[in-house]
């Protein structure tokens, strides 16, 4: 709390006062730094030294000098003007989206293709953010979204999205098709029909780490006509793969996977099913931070940036 004495309550103005004489040792030097009126610093320092109850300055008509007193109080309101000043600058940065904290939650292998070359540029932006990542499942980015355990997150939509209160904006639609070695017989095909791989052993993401990437493939092969043999399905994608270069069956994963495979082929599925990849997040619970997070996330994405090549 301020210092009071005799109803005078000390401001930051009256330490400024202070310490512009004393740095100066001159109220007329004092006076034309601050651009303030010379009485006005004296008194300020009057009622500085009232306050404290001791001299903080020896003054003539020659000569402004610190006392002992007066040099400690120099140094601490040094020290005190530097902190309040850090923290405006702190406060103002906060609110323009150069400092804080951004809590990212996100699922892995869709935003392999440009996650790590988002947040570079979003750092490089914004170095004073606090960056906090978390690889979590679809519905888990959903949940620890709608707690406000994480301030965004990129993910698939979930079959509870529209009950849980959340903005979404949907980055891209993702197509589906099978993944299979260079050897396999459909790899010189440009397009995959569905009912092509009715006699195939399939090796699907499961349905409880990828909801919509699971039904979605279980419908595209309802609609050709057949009932899918399910060889794997295990929870990661990086497992489909692996299951895929051993010759175990034939994957189906979205165009963006396939950035972190070379040894595997990519072939689109005929007639195009997709699954979208969405950024949610909390509409009342939206930090600077955040925001600038999105505004480079759809400066990208409307720039082509965010899937190059695919």
């Amino acid at each position: 709390m301020p210092a009071r004495h005799y109803g005078f309550c000390m401001e930051l103005r009256h330490l400024r006062y202070f310490q512009a004489v004393a740095e100066e040792l001159s109220f007329s030097r004092a006076a034309r730094r601050l651009h303030v009126a010379q009485p006005a610093l004296s008194r300020a320092v009057k009622e500085v030294e009232s306050v404290l109850g001791t001299p903080v300055l020896e003054r003539s008509r020659h000569h402004v000098r610190l006392t002992p007193a007066g040099a400690v109080l120099l140094r601490e309101t040094a020290s005190l003007v530097e902190r309040y000043e850090e923290t405006l600058r702190r406060v103002k940065r906060t609110a323009a989206g150069e400092e804080g904290e951004l809590r990212l939650g996100y699922i892995g292998p869709p935003t392999q293709p440009f996650l790590g070359r988002l947040l570079h540029e979003y750092r490089r932006r914004h170095p004073l953010v606090a960056v906090h990542l978390e690889e979590r499942t679809p519905e888990r980015v959903w949940e620890m979204v709608r707690k406000r355990r994480l301030t965004l997150g990129i993910t698939r939509p979930v079959a509870a999205n529209e009950k849980l209160g959340l903005k979404t904006f949907s980055l891209r639609d993702e197509p589906l098709g099978i993944v299979i070695p260079f050897s396999h017989s459909l790899s010189n095909r440009r397009h995959v029909a569905w009912q092509a791989i009715a006699s195939e052993p399939l090796i699907v993401l499961s349905r409880r780490e990828g909801m919509s990437l699971h039904d979605a493939v279980l419908i595209g092969c309802r609609e050709a006509g057949f009932a899918p043999r399910l060889a794997h399905t295990p929870s990661l994608i990086g497992t489909v793969m692996t299951y895929v270069e051993s010759g175990a069956g034939v994957g189906i994963v979205t165009d963006s996977v396939m950035s972190s495979s070379t040894a595997l082929k990519f072939i689109p599925l005929r007639p195009q099913r997709t699954v979208p990849l969405v950024l949610v997040w909390h509409e009342d619970d939206d930090p600077p931070a955040a925001r600038r997070f999105r505004e480079l996330l759809l400066e990208w994405e409307s720039a082509g940036q965010l899937w190059p090549g695919i």
